[in-house]
């Protein structure tokens, strides 16, 4: 079941090489960090990738949703949501992917350039540094989309000079957070974390967006809007999203039945809870099951 890339609502590009090249012979600039490739995986369920020879770029992996992984030379380091992970060149085996029961939802960027190792030094880059908390990179987040829209429209010169001056700003935004945030936002975000919190404790109950708009005293469609920009997901498709993180949890290390669960989660229908699970996570809860007692029974 692992993939590395076919996620629903995915988005990722390359650049050529020969891009940048052409590119520097006008601008040497061009050629000291360039962006390489990038993406955008959303619930990147069963998302695996190996690399036995390393990766000759940097890597950035920021985490909105779930967790994931990253192991190097056999050293695993976690990432969870509102974290994000750089993961500078090396020839060391390495290996990432999403967790099994709470996939990811990412966004990545790998770069490169002619000055690569003096950048991995000047901002103390390590191989196992692992992952560093941040509060939702809005910011970042418009700068990834602004050098995404742009690459997409070609590669001619002035959009990678655009690209390649964006890339510099998007950095900044992960390694001085503190200096590209504002009070509205933050207050935002304490409002997305509390009723993040709300809906964990809710889990067995049938509720609605209403209900949650009344509970931060909003109207529904302000709250819907200030709850999709914050997670990337609507309010009630979160809400299901966290439910299903349940249930896997529950198919996982119990032997309760699967209308159980349901119940337990809110759903008296068990078919439809089906649906709902097959839709995120690819499988039935049935064959999630039978997959991970599988994986179980194989000997260290």
């Amino acid at each position: 079941m692992k993939r590395k890339d076919g996620f629903q609502g995915e988005k990722h590009i390359y650049v050529p090489e020969s891009a940048w090249k052409a590119a520097a012979d006008s601008n040497v600039i061009m050629s000291q960090l360039y962006i390489t490739s990038m993406g955008y995986f959303p619930n990147a369920t069963f998302h695996y990738r190996e690399r036995p020879d390393g990766c000759s770029e940097n890597i950035l992996i920021y985490c909105l949703r779930g967790k994931g992984w990253f192991s190097i030379d056999g050293h695993k380091m976690e990432v969870s949501a509102n974290e994000f992970i750089i993961v500078p060149t090396t020839k060391a085996r390495m290996s990432y992917g999403a967790d099994e029961d709470d996939p990811w939802s990412i966004y990545w960027v790998h770069f490169c350039g002619e000055n690569l190792k003096g950048f991995n030094e000047g901002f103390n880059l390590g191989l196992y540094d692992g992952a560093k908390p941040i509060h939702l990179n809005e910011k970042g987040i418009q700068i990834w989309e602004s050098m995404y829209e742009n690459l997409q429209l070609g590669y001619g010169r002035e959009n990678l000079n655009n690209v390649n001056l964006c890339l510099y700003h998007f950095l900044a935004t992960f390694f001085y957070p503190e200096k590209h945030t504002d009070t509205k936002a933050q207050d935002e975000r304490d409002m997305i974390k509390k009723t993040i919190n709300y809906m964990q404790h809710g889990l067995s109950k049938k509720v609605s967006v209403e209900h949650f708009a009344e509970y931060n005293q909003l109207s529904v469609s302000y709250f819907s809007s200030l709850f999709k920009k914050s997670t990337g997901m609507p309010p009630m498709d979160y809400f299901i999203h966290l439910k299903v993180r349940k249930a896997c949890a529950q198919l996982n290390s119990t032997e309760i039945k699967i209308r159980d669960i349901a119940s337990g989660l809110g759903y008296e229908d068990a078919f439809h809870f089906s649906r709902l699970f097959k839709k995120s996570m690819r499988v039935s809860p049935q064959m999630y099951r039978i997959l991970r007692r599988k994986k179980s029974d194989i000997p260290d």
